[in-house]
Parts: C-alpha cells; structure tokens; sequence
C-alpha cells in the first residue's frame, strides 16, 4: 500500500481542511483500491447526502475524489470521479483532455464513505479487469486528487502535483503515483 498527501491548489487556499491524504494498493487480482481521507471539521465541508450507487454527471462541481489512470507511457487515461454521495462517473480520454467514452454500468466501481466530526472517508474499489480490458496487469500511472466544496459554496483543489497555473488534474506532471 502507498500513502500520499495531497497538496492544496495556492490558488484555492482553504481554511477548512487540515489535510488530505489517499491510500492505494492494487491486488493480485487486480483490484485497484483508492481511500481519501479528509480531516476537517465535517459540519464546514457540503457533502452530498447519500443516495443508491449510479452514474452522475459533474461531481466535480462539490465535493468528489478523483482517480486517473493511465498506462505507464501511453497518453490514454480514464477519470474516474467519486462522491460521497455514492455516485460516480468515469470517462475515457485518447490523449490529454480529448474525451472518447463513457464509462457504463460494467465498471460498477464500490464506493464506501464513514463520516465523523473531523473525517471524512471514502473507499473506492475498481476492477482493473473492467477498466483496462486488454492491459489489466500493466503498469500504471495514476493522478489522485480532490475537490472540495466549503458550507460556502467555495471550492478548493487537491492533488498529488499541480503543474503552473490554473488547477489541472488532466495535466500529465499530476500522474505523480505508479502502481
């Protein structure tokens, strides 16, 4: 299993989260498993109320983990995006930003939240098998990241890596972990 921190956009400062950090471990059968772990004081932070596991659109938009994923030296990547919610979305891009599919059902990604006064928590298993069909034992490079949405409505971005500029988790330089 690796352990990293995720860093705070400097142009996003946030007062209200004390630190972010994700774990990630891949299985011999090649389940990927991402934990974020938020501490904060949970009463400042909207966290969408719970609802049945679907595919939702534009979780980016409150609070969401996200993971992408790429074959170690191949352009391609999927987003896979997670709210506490339950929902989830997952995107399929042949190069950087040039979207190319939908994730679907298959992918059914487990999703599992706690909450309590100062964390927040959020598992996230999926099957390499469903997401990489034909490279499931291949090298990764993966970019891990967070939004976070205060009871204000204002939005911080965390990463492993932020490359100059404006918050781009697409950004090659934010692929920092390999698994």
């Amino acid at each position: 299993m690796q352990s990293v921190e995720l860093l705070c956009h400097p142009w996003t400062p946030c007062d209200v989260v004390n630190g972010i950090r994700a774990s990630v471990s891949r299985s011999a059968h090649d389940l990927l498993a991402v934990t974020f772990r938020v501490d904060c004081d949970v009463t400042r932070i909207r966290v969408p109320p719970p609802c049945p596991p679907r595919i939702a659109h534009q979780l980016w938009e409150h609070t969401c983990f996200e993971a992408f994923i790429a074959v170690d030296g191949a352009p391609a990547y999927h987003e896979l995006n997670f709210a506490p919610s339950g929902e989830w979305a997952g995107y399929y891009f042949t190069a950087y930003r040039e979207v190319a599919g939908l994730a679907d059902e298959i992918l059914a990604p487990r999703v599992t939240v706690r909450s309590t006064a100062d964390r927040l928590e959020l598992d996230a298993e999926v099957a390499l098998d469903r997401l990489l069909p034909d490279q499931p034992l291949a090298a990764l490079r993966l970019g891990l990241s967070a939004v976070i949405e205060a009871s204000d409505g204002t939005l911080s971005y965390w990463a492993l890596h932020h490359p100059a500029g404006k918050a781009d988790f697409h950004h090659a330089h934010a692929f920092a972990l390999r698994v």
